[in-house]
């Protein structure tokens, strides 16, 4: 049998090769900005844009009728997916940490649950039920379908025991749903204003509900927001139960959206622009300059708000960052970028091992350029820290490869650093494309929790650290932040009381949880204050206080941290 690192790295190389192999927009059943391909760091989705060819009403929208049609004209034309389209999903290996069999959950009426009142909507001590009823009993089919178009399909949201009619719901995630079967819990994207342009829940018009996929602690999200937002505008995160047609689906992390809301909570204003950079293995959304032309920048980064002149802002940032001598980068970036906030976000996305963050793959984060011009970094795919470092293209030590014995309760081992990773790896004997691809940069390497402070350094890809870490007080700067955070924010006495109030808040409902993505026992495993060794969950997963105490320790006798005042 193969191990499951093998098992996981062959799915991941399948998605890779399907996304690949997909027509360009336009081709068999596309229509216009149909398709899948791959941008300059890997696969990127462009939605198949259908609601005008099916939208007969033109109220912009498709309602039972119009969808019913635009099914069957799917079924016709499908949208091409990876292993994880219905029916999918990547192999599972055994061992404590693999998901239960998924299985109907409880039948559950809004009279059933307790109310949170006035409490606010993302509050940490809450745990609120969502119920959504949609008009398909088939809604599960009927969204796998429209996964990857623009297409939300209809549902009445009641939240203590008031109704919000007409929410659009979609899939959303690329790994996190097409490495998940159909029948286990997909991640969704709830647009609370779909129908009604002015309906808010507790203020809010929409909601990212995350399948905590990857992450048997189910707390990554939620404990990264709790520690970065003590520092910088970062996405609040908590957890809610969701109820679909009367059915259980369990516990969801409810992440707050980069959107107007978001802008206006933490800069005063919902004025100025926005991008998302999306996730990829071999991301390329690093801020590095790659010339003037503006295609270039709109392959790597995704406009949510803003024009042309936004974007020759960002151009310009850019090129500042790469061309810039270390001793005048300072001065010239002070107009441009919160460069203090850059500082704690890569500091952040460093000390708590962020392995789908800048550090390792310049990707899944969020840029704000406000009113006066400045460029803020915001994080945004927080659920895959606190373990060791992972994902394609990382070794031993990583989080997808073979266990290193401090997964769970063990003393590490001697030795620290980064190591470098193959830039050319040989052909996979399963036939499967290398990754990285031949001739990509080389991801950096970890060996447990023992990740370099000051890795990436000399990556020319990633200028926000290789550049603002090459001026000698930027870095000092930096390695103040990561002490100040190893000293503060990974201290066990702090952290891991907020761990056991997560902990009692949501234990009960993830055993009777019957949707999820890993075992109860891998969550009781990982979040206990007294972890014992033994056989490590999947994922290279590791008990939340061990990850705490050996980084903490780690980072705290790095040589330049000690030096550091924080």
């Amino acid at each position: 049998m193969k191990s499951i690192p093998t098992l996981a790295t062959a799915a991941f190389a399948l998605v890779m090769t399907s996304l690949a192999q997909e027509p360009p927009p336009g081709g068999p059943g596309g229509g216009p900005g149909g398709g899948r391909g791959f941008g300059p760091g890997g696969p990127m989705r462009t939605e198949r844009k259908i609601v005008a060819q099916f939208d007969k009403d033109g109220d912009k929208r498709l309602d039972k009728a119009e969808r019913a049609v635009a099914r069957e004209f799917l079924k016709a034309n499908p949208v091409q997916r990876g292993p994880g389209g219905p029916g999918g999903g990547r192999p599972r290996g055994g061992g404590p940490g693999v998901e239960e069999p998924a299985k109907p959950g409880l039948r559950i009426a809004p009279g059933d649950v307790k109310r949170e009142g006035a409490a606010a909507l993302y509050a940490p001590n809450t745990l609120r039920t969502l119920f959504f009823d949609f008009e398909n009993e088939d809604w599960e089919a009927e969204m796998e379908e429209f996964h990857g178009t623009d297409v939300e399909v209809p549902a009445t949201l009641t939240v203590d025991g008031v109704k919000y009619p007409g929410v659009g719901l979609h899939f959303r995630g690329m790994s996190s749903y097409m490495m998940v079967r159909a029948g286990q819990k997909r991640s969704l994207n709830v647009t609370v204003d779909f129908t009604e342009k002015t309906q808010r829940l507790d203020g809010y018009k929409s909601l990212n509900l995350l399948n905590s996929h990857g992450d048997d602690t189910f707390l990554s999200a939620v404990l990264y927001s709790h520690i970065a937002r003590q520092y910088i505008p970062a996405p609040k995160a908590n957890f809610v139960r969701v109820v679909i047609n009367g059915e259980s689906w369990g516990v969801y992390v409810n992440q707050q959206q980069f959107n107007k809301d978001f802008v206006q909570e933490n800069f005063r204003t919902d004025k100025g622009a926005r991008w998302k950079v999306p996730g990829s293995p071999n991301g390329q959304g690093g801020l590095d300059y790659v010339g003037e032309d503006l295609s270039e920048y709109k392959r790597r980064y995704e406009q949510k708000a803003g024009d042309d002149e936004d974007w020759r802002a960002l151009i310009a940032l850019c090129k500042t960052l790469t061309e810039t001598p270390p001793d005048k980068l300072e001065a010239a970036l002070e107009p441009l970028l919160d460069v203090d906030g850059a500082l704690w976000f890569l500091a952040l996305d460093c000390a708590l091992m962020n392995s789908d963050g800048y550090w390792t793959r310049a990707s899944d984060y969020s840029i704000y350029r406000d009113k006066a011009g400045k460029f803020h970094v915001i994080p945004s795919d927080m659920n895959e820290g606190f373990r060791q470092a992972g994902g394609p293209g990382f070794g031993r030590g990583g989080g997808r490869g073979p266990r290193a014995p401090e997964a769970v309760g063990e003393p590490p081992r001697e030795g620290a650093g980064p190591a470098p990773a193959q830039e050319n790896p040989p052909p996979r004997p399963d036939g499967a494309p290398a990754f990285p691809p031949p001739g990509a940069p080389a991801m950096p390497r970890a060996d447990g929790t023992k990740l370099d402070p000051l890795v990436g350094l000399d990556d020319a890809k990633k200028p926000l650290r290789s550049r603002l870490l090459a001026v000698p007080a930027l870095r000092a700067r930096y390695l103040a932040h990561v002490r100040t955070i190893a000293e503060d924010s990974l201290d066990w006495a702090k952290l891991g009381p907020v761990v056991a109030g997560y902990r009692r808040l949501i234990g009960k409902e993830i055993e009777a949880d019957t949707r999820k993505l890993s075992s109860h026992a891998a969550f009781e495993a990982l979040t206990a204050d007294a972890p014992e060794a033994g056989e490590a969950p999947r994922r290279g997963a590791m008990a939340l206080r061990v990850f705490a105490e050996q980084r903490r320790a780690f980072l705290l006798s790095h040589p330049e941290v000690q030096k550091a005042a924080p």
